[in-house]
C-alpha cells in the first residue's frame, strides 16, 4: 500500500499534523513504501521472529564444545523443538526413536561407568565434539563378553577331551605294562624250568657212562713203570708234591725186588718219553707203593664215596707191557677185610699181568681203586685196593 506525503510547509504541530511540533517545516511527499511479503519460514532468532526457547539443560560454555553458544548469541528458548536436535546443534523436525524426551541427543546421561568428562557439569548430557565419533554402543561390550565366554567354554571342552584321552592312554599303558610284567614273569619261570631241566640232563649225561670220555681224561696221567725186571702201571694222584714234582701210586709187588735190594729208582714211560721216579714209601700189607717224580703231571682225583655193586668202571694200564690199554666192566662186589687182609673191590673188567698198579675209574672220572690182581683159572674176576685205603695210608690224595 502507498501513501503520499504533504508539501514542505510549516504548521502547528498537532495530532492531525503528524505529530510535528509547531513551527517545524513539514516534509515533502515521501517515496512509496514497499512491504516485503512474509517468508514461509524464518529460522529462529531472525528479525521479527521469536527466539527459540532455551532447553532445560545448559550446554557447556567451553569454546569448541558441541552446543556452546557464542557470547553474544541470544538465549535459547526454554524448551527445545519437538523434533529434538541433530548432530551439531541443528534442529530436527523428525523425532528420533532412540532419543528420549528432554534429551536432545546421544546416549543416556550420565555414562554407565559413572565417569563425567572433564569440563562437563555433572547431570548434563555431553555429545562428541565436531569431528568426533559417537561412543561405541553398549551392545559391543556385551558381544565381546559373550564371545569370551563361548571361547572359554570351547577351551574347557577341548581340555576335558584331552584329559579324558590322556587318562585312557595312561590306563592302556598301565594294562600293557601289567601284561608285559606278567609275560616276563611267565617267561622267567619257563626259563628257570628249562635251566633246571638242562642241569638235570647234564647230570644225567655226566652220570651216563662214557668210556671214551673217561679214557681221554685219564690217559695223560697213567704211565708204564719199569722197576728192574718187573713191569707194571703207575698213575699220578692228588696235588703237586710239596717240593715240586708229582706223586704217584702203584702196587708194592711191582717194586718189591728193588725195594728189597735197597734200590729206590724206577722209570716212568709213556710213548717215547721216560721219566725217572723214586720209591718214597711202601705198604706191603695193602700192596701199595708211593712214588715221586720231578716231572709235572696232572693228578687224578680220588672218589669221595665207596663204590657200589653194579657201578660201571674203566681200568687203564699196560697189560703185558702194552701201555694205554683200556678195558671196561662193572663192580661185582665190595669185599670187606678178613683173614689178615684189607678190603678189596671185585670187578669183572679184563686185566692181565702189567695192569697191576693201574687206576680203576668210575663214570665221573674219579679213581675208586688200584688194580692189584686177578683170579687164576677164572674169567672176569679182578681185584682192586680201595683208593681210600691208599689215601689214608700215605696222605697224598
Amino acid at each position: 500500500m502507498t501513501a503520499g506525503y504533504g508539501s514542505a510547509d510549516t504548521g502547528p504541530a498537532g495530532p492531525g499534523d503528524g505529530g510535528f511540533p509547531p513551527g517545524t517545516a513539514r516534509p515533502g511527499p515521501l517515496p512509496p513504501r514497499i512491504e516485503p511479503a512474509a517468508p514461509a519460514y524464518l529460522p529462529p532468532g531472525a528479525p521479527g521472529q521469536p527466539s527459540p526457547a532455551r532447553p532445560a539443560w545448559s550446554p557447556p560454555s567451553q569454546p569448541g564444545q558441541w552446543g556452546a553458544a557464542p557470547a553474544n548469541a541470544p538465549a535459547p528458548a526454554a524448551t527445545p523443538p519437538a523434533g529434538g536436535w541433530r548432530q551439531g546443534g541443528a534442529p530436527s523436525t523428525t523425532p528420533g526413536p532412540s532419543t528420549p524426551p528432554g534429551n536432545p541427543r546421544g546416549p543416556a546421561w550420565p555414562p554407565a561407568s559413572g565417569s563425567v568428562p572433564s569440563g562437563v557439569a555433572p547431570g548434563h548430557p555431553q555429545g562428541p565434539g565436531p569431528g568426533q565419533p559417537y561412543p561405541a554402543p553398549a551392545t559391543r561390550g556385551r558381544g565381546l563378553t559373550v564371545a569370551a565366554l563361548v571361547l572359554a567354554g570351547l577351551l574347557a571342552v577341548v581340555t576335558g577331551v584331552q584329559a579324558y584321552q590322556i587318562n585312557r592312554l595312561s590306563n592302556r599303558l598301565g594294562d600293557t605294562d601289567s601284561k608285559m610284567a606278567a609275560g616276563q614273569a611267565a617267561d622267567s619261570t619257563r626259563l628257570d624250568g628249562l635251566e633246571s631241566r638242562a642241569g638235570a640232563l647234564e647230570k644225567q649225561a655226566g652220570a651216563a657212562f662214557n668210556p671214551e670220555a673217561v679214557a681221554s681224561a685219564v690217559l695223560p696221567s697213567v704211565f708204564r713203570v719199569r722197576a728192574g725186571n718187573s713191569t707194571g702201571t703207575a698213575f699220578a694222584i692228588g696235588k703237586p708234591a710239596a717240593g715240586g714234582g708229582t706223586n704217584l701210586f702203584t702196587n708194592y709187588h711191582v717194586v718189591d725186588a728193588l725195594w728189597q735190594t735197597g734200590e729206590r729208582e724206577v722209570f716212568l714211560e709213556r710213548t717215547d718219553q721216560r721219566f725217572p721216579a723214586t720209591i718214597v714209601r711202601v705198604d706191603e700189607a695193602n700192596d701199595v707203593a708211593h712214588l715221586r717224580t720231578n716231572g709235572k703231571f696232572t693228578g687224578l682225583v680220588a672218589a669221595p664215596a665207596a663204590v657200589k655193586s653194579g657201578q660201571q668202571i674203566v681200568v687203564v694200564g699196560a697189560p703185558l707191557g702194552l701201555e694205554d690199554s683200556v678195558t671196561t666192566g662193572v663192580v661185582s662186589a665190595f669185599r670187606q677185610a678178613g683173614g689178615g687182609e684189607g678190603p678189596v673191590i671185585q670187578f669183572d673188567a679184563p686185566i692181565n699181568p702189567g695192569n697191576s698198579g693201574g687206576p680203576v675209574i668210575n663214570g665221573s672220572k674219579q679213581v675208586v681203586g688200584i688194580a692189584t690182581a686177578k683170579a687164576r683159572d677164572a674169567e672176569g674176576i679182578g681185584l682192586a685196593v680201595p683208593i681210600k685205603v691208599a689215601c689214608d695210608g700215605f696222605k697224598i690224595c
